[in-house]
């Protein structure tokens, strides 16, 4: 018998932690859309051209993330950086947008497609770290692009990070180490019938909205200025 393709959702979840896609799946209403917030920032990933030409009073109402002087800057040099190769003409305008896509294994949203070579672009409402991109991420990439090269019958090799409230584009190369990492998330979803062992790394439970029914003690204001 043939399995459902798992939620994207569910797989990124999983690689950050075990618990928190347990207890997502177990309080899940069937509505998982973004609040208008996250909406607002992924908006400006189909506008980066008209933002480098706004003015710095308009950046400023924008839904971005740093000064408007440092937004610009940041999204001059990604635009350099990525017009060789003509990958900016391709992010700026994409084949498709907003796609669900379903594959073998895994479903859900993909934010654009990139044509010629055919690639996913996946659209983060927050920050990006310092290099690469967030392991949750570099699973929900590599499904993304498992779940496209599954529709269209054709290898893909990359996906990209979009981080639109910090103009900042990353690429994903599908290495071997990062498909590893998607198969583990693959198999934790696969194999939950109960909630896991609670992480040892604290400081994801910090801003999960789960970490009450979790059961863990978060660190107050008090315990970190030393007097809890």
């Amino acid at each position: 018998m043939s399995r459902a393709p798992i939620p994207f959702s569910d797989l990124r979840a999983a690689a950050y932690c075990p618990r928190k896609c347990y207890y997502q799946q177990t309080n899940d209403d069937g509505d998982r859309e973004p609040p208008p917030a996250v909406e607002a920032i992924r908006a400006l990933a189909t506008r980066y051209e008209a933002l480098l030409e706004a003015s710095t009073s308009a950046l400023e109402s924008e839904p971005i993330a740093v000064a408007a002087v440092r937004y610009r800057d940041r999204l001059e040099t990604t635009r350099d950086r990525l017009a060789d190769g003509g990958h900016w003409e391709r992010l700026c305008n994409p084949r498709d947008r907003h796609v669900l896509a379903t594959g073998r294994r895994c479903r859900g949203i993909v934010h654009k497609v990139l044509a010629e070579p055919l690639e996913p672009v996946l659209i983060s409402a927050g920050k990006p770290p310092e290099q690469g991109v967030w392991e949750p991420q570099s699973v929900h990439a590599v499904a993304a692009a498992k779940a496209i090269a599954w529709e269209h019958q054709q290898p893909v090799e990359r996906a990209w990070l979009e981080y639109p409230a910090y103009g900042v584009v990353r690429s994903v190369d599908l290495t071997t180490r990062r498909r590893a990492r998607y198969r583990r998330a693959l198999r934790t979803v696969r194999e939950l019938d109960g909630p896991p062992a609670r992480t040892s790394n604290r400081s994801k439970c910090e801003s999960c909205e789960f970490a009450t029914e979790c059961g863990v003690r978060t660190r107050t204001l008090r315990s970190l200025l030393g007097f809890g």
